[in-house]
């Protein structure tokens, strides 16, 4: 399938006209207006693309809002952002755009931990949205749904999530939102942090002021694993520095496509085999992927492993230090590791 077509960009503001009282109460004031193409928060104007508010700075725009805001200049990347993980974000999001069945049941596994009807007529932030696909779950269920990402990722979540109108987008980095504390009522940033240029578990604190309840997960530390998962990911850790300074289309695609052929494809091959002798665990991949064995979720996988550069990665100790910060951590044993509930 080809890649979301965000070409054709819109400036107005109309979808925002009903959603006012909102922004005030996300921006935690009462001095908001909407002016033809952006949106004017006290003494600061947020440039509003295809229904998304801007809120990062111009060197941090992404490239479509370049070309949309006619921003010739590229973004640089600095000590607390890095311009080529929001292109491969955007490229990524972009690319695999499509919502599917297979992200259900990977949205089961991380809300094992929430009732979902505690979230009835509640605010929720879905943090790094990416596409959309954990809000397009959750659209049913809560009241409002405020969606934020770095990457042009957000442009796919906003032709995704097109035809729900209790969704608010913005374009925003998350170690700088402008936001009021507890704007929101639940907090959701799974598979994000990691990917910071910053500490992510000190970026996780930081974010406690804007909701009493978050769900979380960051890369484990493969710290549950046998030690030859962690050799692997040393070897894989060195491939993906190198190949993901390339930024040709056609190189990531195809490389992409290589690893499902060449290593996914026999791993999960040889974990069906031991599953029957209850040895399927000890193959990497095979546990994440019993369910989710679509080639193109495969794909998407890869490209997301392999070409973006930073990766952090956390143990289940320090995800339990987080008591430090929140009232209370509740950590899932369950896949994907580690995911994990925090209330103030």
């Amino acid at each position: 399938m080809a890649a979301l077509d965000i070409v054709s960009p819109n400036r107005t503001t109309t979808y925002y006209k009903d959603k006012l009282k909102t922004l005030a109460e996300i921006f935690g004031t009462d001095d908001v207006e909407l002016e033809a193409d952006s949106l004017r928060v006290m003494d600061r104007r947020y440039p509003v693309v295809n229904d998304v508010i801007v809120l990062v700075e111009p060197p941090k725009y992404s490239p479509f809002v370049r070309q949309a805001l006619g921003t010739t200049s590229a973004g640089v990347g600095t000590s607390d952002f890095a311009e080529d993980e929001q292109y491969s974000f955007g490229e990524e999001w972009t690319r695999y755009s499509v919502i599917r069945p297979e992200h259900e049941r990977t949205f089961r596994r991380y809300f094992d931990l929430v009732e979902l009807g505690s979230l009835r007529d509640k605010r929720v932030c879905d943090l790094g949205c990416g596409n959309g696909r954990w809000s397009w779950f959750l659209k049913d269920v809560c009241r409002e749904l405020v969606l934020v990402d770095f990457s042009d990722g957000i442009f796919a979540a906003r032709e995704n999530l097109r035809d729900i109108g209790s969704c608010l987008f913005f374009q925003g980095d998350i170690t700088d939102l402008p936001f009021a504390d507890d704007f929101a009522d639940f907090i959701v940033c799974l598979g994000v942090l990691h990917y910071l240029p910053t500490p992510a578990l000190e970026e996780l604190r930081r974010l406690r002021r804007l909701a009493p309840a978050h769900l979380y997960c960051v890369y484990y530390a493969l710290d549950n694993r046998p030690r030859y998962f962690r050799a692997l990911l040393r070897l894989v850790t060195g491939l993906r520095l190198g190949v993901s300074r390339v930024r040709s289309p056609g190189f990531r695609k195809q490389f992409s496509r290589g690893v499902v052929v060449l290593v996914y494809l026999p791993l999960l091959a040889a974990g069906r085999v031991l599953d029957r002798l209850g040895l399927g665990d000890r193959v990497p991949l095979n546990e994440g992927y019993r369910e989710n064995r679509s080639l193109r979720v495969l794909e998407q996988n890869a490209y997301n492993r392999f070409f973006n550069r930073i990766e952090q990665r956390v143990t289940h100790q320090e995800v339990e230090a987080l008591r430090d910060t929140f009232g209370e951590v509740v950590i899932s044993e369950q896949l994907p590791y580690w995911h994990f509930l925090c209330r103030r």
